[in-house]
């Protein structure tokens, strides 16, 4: 062996790493009870519709936690094309105060079924030009799957539950508000 080979077997037998100091009560090393307590935040529920541009990052920041190792975002955008027509941009009008209870529901629902910290629903209101976001659903938890289900289950009762309406407006100077047929009320064709 060359004076630069090293044998891994006796290198890690005779390497010993140097064992960390006892913690003293009171260093500026122990962690604190009281500021792993401080950490933990009250659940938050973020609800908005507006006709404003939806920043995707700012909305992922407003879920962020210490105690989450997740953030699962759900971004619906608008598309250029509907079966086969050239889409130039979507209308979007609600009824707010049954949206906004019907959307807090499904927080509650959410949270009835997994461990999330904070839920994040923004929805576009009024004309949204293709290619930006109509809608923005942003959950945060400890884990990754608890707030990837719950991003998924969101969109989903809120595609069935919300009342919202989009109209595509085409390139051809027509336009058609488009049933939902996710939504319960919608007759099963």
């Amino acid at each position: 062996m060359s004076s630069l080979e090293i044998n891994c077997s006796t290198f890690s037998r005779e390497m010993k790493l140097p064992s960390s100091p006892p913690l003293v009560e009171g260093s500026a090393f122990e962690p604190c009870r009281k500021d792993m307590d401080e950490v933990e935040e009250k659940p938050k529920d973020i609800i908005k519709f507006t006709t404003e541009k939806l920043a995707v990052e700012e909305i992922s920041q407003l879920v962020i936690s210490p105690p989450c190792g997740a953030v699962s975002l759900f971004v619906g955008t608008t598309r250029n094309n509907f079966e086969g027509r050239k889409v130039l941009s979507l209308e979007y009008e609600a009824y707010l105060p049954m949206a906004e209870n019907e959307i807090r529901k499904i927080c509650g629902d959410i949270r009835q079924r997994w461990p999330v910290a904070h839920i994040a629903v923004f929805h576009r209101l009024g004309l949204v030009p293709v290619s930006e976001a109509s809608v923005v659903i942003a959950v945060s938890s400890a884990h990754r799957a608890a707030s990837l289900e719950a991003v998924s289950f969101a969109i989903d009762q809120l595609k069935a539950k919300v009342p919202i309406w989009k109209k595509e407006i085409y390139e051809e100077s027509s336009s058609a508000w488009k049933r939902n047929k996710e939504c319960f009320w919608a007759s099963k064709d």
